[in-house]
């Protein structure tokens, strides 16, 4: 264990979630390279079953983020071995309750079950595979015919069946700690001034995105934290105003647009139905600030690993960005923005949001952390605006649960893979389809 989260916290590794391990004592300075010895940080084996870690201040969250991949144990002999290719030993160390079988690029990975998992007696399959589907209309299919059990990924719903699988009793939608937003790069002028940001903000119809191009039961976003997080309440930010919007853009020096430069939105092109809501944003943002601001945006898609590296290497102009919450506690969502953290991605520093979060995560009483945490949110969404929040998401997976078990829907759409079984006896898919018949491929899309 201590191995696993020092690595974390080496330079080297050049983790970008080494900061969740900054709540521990010495941890940021260690990654930051103003400490080179180890046996400060605070975390110490004490015994081959005790694992003794002193935090800097109270962190509420803490025990969460344990459970987090981040923070998980990793094969330190076959590291040592192999360096960066200690993932292609074979067989792949582990000590989970799956091991992996095999992996066929763009087929499927078979897991098998883990006879030295502390656990084995509970791990309910024997075999799993999973299957890399790339389109919507292939999931469903498989799904249909039975030769898969359980799909995940919400964008693997074909955008024009929507309104009718929603309603079958196999597809379950949930609250989902998700947000999709906008990330300015405020290195880069005009996007640099926060009137600028704000009046594009203030000009984008969230309302009219999630009614045209969602339509999935998301919900407008004006703050980054979404609502149901635990022990927090989001400080309503900007709305929908364009004529403050213009206002704000005349204040920055180009009134009506006027000799606004034509800039650039980054998205990525994904497998499944992703790449064509993302496509369909990009060109309604494009209109509305065309019409509400008389500026010009142009779009640029990207392969998403090159566009995750154009976004860490502030790389673009404006980005469609989006953010799953890793525990359920404020902390995941706001931290990203402070000025040391790897997943900003923005430019934007901010010392009194940094200070304001650093407080927040030293204040034991739940109600006045709170208070702190509206503060730096009000900074980031209203005051500074490097984030658009446009919407937050809703869960969507679909499995039959009379042929499945062990799936429970929660706020952060965690499934332990070793407590899903297969029910013997499968209920037919064409049951279900028989109560509620797909529409034909014919069928006009209200989009």
């Amino acid at each position: 264990m201590v191995y696993s989260w020092r690595r974390v916290l080496e330079p080297g590794t050049a983790s970008d979630y080494a900061g969740q391990l900054y709540y521990i004592r010495n941890g940021e300075a260690y990654n930051r390279g103003q400490s080179n010895d180890p046996q400060q940080l605070g975390m110490h084996a004490r015994g081959p079953f005790v694992f003794e870690v002193e935090l800097r201040n109270p962190t509420p969250f803490f025990l969460d983020l344990c459970a987090f991949q981040t923070l998980a144990v990793v094969p330190r002999h076959a590291i040592e071995k192999r360096k960066d290719a200690w993932l292609r030993t074979r067989p792949l160390p582990v000590n989970g309750p799956y091991q992996l079988e095999d992996w066929r690029l763009n087929a499927k990975i078979r897991l098998r079950k883990n006879p030295r998992y502390w656990d084995a007696a509970n791990t309910r399959c024997e075999r799993i595979d999973l299957l890399p589907i790339g389109t919507a209309s292939t999931a469903l299919n498989l799904y249909e015919s039975g030769a898969a059990d359980i799909i995940w990924d919400k964008d693997l719903v074909p955008v024009e069946l929507w309104d009718v699988l929603r309603q079958r009793p196999d597809f379950h939608t949930f609250t989902y700690l998700g947000t999709y937003f906008i990330r300015f790069n405020t290195t880069k002028k005009p996007f640099a001034d926060p009137r600028v940001r704000q009046a594009l903000a203030l000009a984008i119809d969230k309302e009219k995105i999630v009614a045209k191009i969602m339509r999935g039961g998301e919900k407008v976003a004006s703050h980054l934290v979404p609502i149901g997080t635990a022990n927090y309440e989001p400080p309503a930010g900007l709305g929908h105003d364009p004529a403050r919007a213009r206002k704000l853009l005349a204040d920055a020096g180009y009134p009506d647009g006027r000799n606004f430069p034509p800039f650039q939105y980054l998205f990525d092109s994904t497998a499944g139905g992703a790449a064509k809501v993302h496509a369909k944003m990009a060109v309604e943002l494009q209109e509305m600030w065309r019409r509400e601001l008389g500026i010009q945006m142009d779009l640029r898609q990207m392969e998403k690993k090159v566009y995750l590296a154009a976004q860490t290497a502030l790389d673009y102009d404006l980005s469609r960005s989006s953010w799953i919450g890793d525990y359920n506690d404020p902390n995941t969502f706001l931290d990203l923005f402070m000025s040391n953290n790897g997943n900003n991605r923005t430019g934007w520093q901010n010392a009194r949001y940094d200070e304001l979060m650093r407080q927040a995560n030293q204040k034991v009483d739940l109600r006045e952390r709170a208070g702190l945490l509206q503060q730096a949110e009000t900074i980031l969404v209203r005051d500074e605006a490097p984030i658009i929040p446009l919407f937050f998401y809703i869960g969507f997976n679909y499995y039959n649960p009379a042929r499945v078990a062990g799936i429970y829907p929660n706020i952060i759409d965690s499934h332990p893979l070793n407590a899903i079984e297969k029910i013997p006896g499968r209920v037919a898919a064409r049951e279900i389809r028989s109560k509620f018949p797909q529409r034909t491929a014919k069928r006009e899309s209200p989009r």
